[in-house]
């Protein structure tokens, strides 16, 4: 992987983890492990691997992604861990 494209995917997602998340779910995308396998949105692939091809779609805004915790905290429906008390 190259670490230039890994540090620009990391500015533009911010959090490493989603980062990671991103880039395998893409990777196995690529693959065919993910079940329909895909074409790389960039023109140019050659002599990249799938976790670069994944990264520079992302740099270059082929791809995006939206995280679902944040929207169901804003619509207050997210989980604390807590149970309700019956009674």
């Amino acid at each position: 992987m190259n670490s230039d494209i890994c540090k620009k995917a990391l500015e533009k997602v911010g959090n490493p983890n989603i980062l990671v998340n991103l880039i395998s779910r893409r990777v196995r995308q690529l693959t065919g492990a993910g079940g329909g396998g895909g074409r790389p949105l960039i023109a140019e692939t050659a002599g990249l691997g799938a976790a670069d091809i994944a990264l520079l779609e992302l740099v270059e805004g082929k791809m995006d992604y939206e995280i679902l915790e944040e929207q169901a905290a804003a619509n207050g429906e997210a989980h604390t861990g807590k149970k309700k008390k019956k009674g």
